[in-house]
């Protein structure tokens, strides 16, 4: 039994089996949730940074924005060394229930950031906005900024959010369906304006493949895997 394990039964999550700890390996991929893939944050975001961190805490944030980053090199999942990712992380392999890696990993699901799949953790890509519960829970300082945060979305004009929202879904959905023009049709079939859809859709795809390129060029550089297969572009 690994140290990992040992310490997975002594902190214990419901959902979370100890087993899942037993190598030094944990397989992930991402959480599709097409509702919160759409409004929800990069947990690399300023809004993540201001708003989730004094919920999560600075050990779940940062471990959220390493696998936020593993996702762009390897969208589909890909294993995470778990003793590796504590030592860069810098909270160290310290043993006993308050393991700070362990605990980062725990309250991942204790936020509804991750879930247990079988033997898979499956963490969200994207991060929901505070319900109204936790913005209570935020200094009174903090509370009254996501408040005006909330009032300046309202204001935010109809074909601009649409624009943002078009554009997230289109992102998200490129992950999972790499054929642009499939991805089109579909966006267009929720009633989305075509010309919409299509800037969306142009945009997400742009998006998607520099950050290919940049993947292969690394590969290529350190002699690792080839990429993910070629995306097919949009229609012009």
């Amino acid at each position: 039994m690994t140290d990992l394990m040992k310490l997975a039964d002594e902190t214990t999550l419901p959902g979370v089996p100890p087993e899942l700890f037993a190598s030094t390996t944990l397989a992930l991929r991402p959480w599709v949730d097409e509702l919160i893939d759409t409004l929800g944050f990069d947990p690399r975001s300023s809004y993540v940074e201001r708003f989730w961190l004094p919920i999560l805490g600075p050990s779940t944030t940062w471990l959220l924005r390493r696998i936020a980053t593993a996702f762009d090199r390897t969208p589909s999942g890909f294993l995470l060394p778990l003793a590796d990712t504590a030592r860069e992380l810098g909270l160290g392999e310290k043993s006993g229930r308050h393991s700070p890696f362990l605990r980062a990993l725990f309250r991942s699901c204790q936020f509804d950031m991750a879930r247990v799949v079988e033997t898979t953790l499956e963490v969200r890509r994207r991060v929901p906005p505070l319900n109204r519960r936790q913005v209570q829970r935020l200094p009174e300082g903090l509370a009254g900024e996501h408040r005006a945060w909330q009032e300046a979305q309202l204001r935010v004009p109809t074909g601009e959010a649409t624009r943002r929202r078009a554009q997230a879904l289109a992102l998200t959905l490129l992950e999972i369906d790499p054929d642009a023009s499939a991805v089109e049709q579909r966006l267009t079939s929720w009633s989305l304006h075509p010309a919409v859809a299509h800037d969306a859709i142009r945009w997400a795809w742009e998006r998607h493949a520099a950050a290919e390129a940049a993947a292969l060029a690394g590969a290529g550089a350190g002699g690792g895997a080839a990429g993910p297969p070629p995306r097919r572009p949009p229609a012009a």
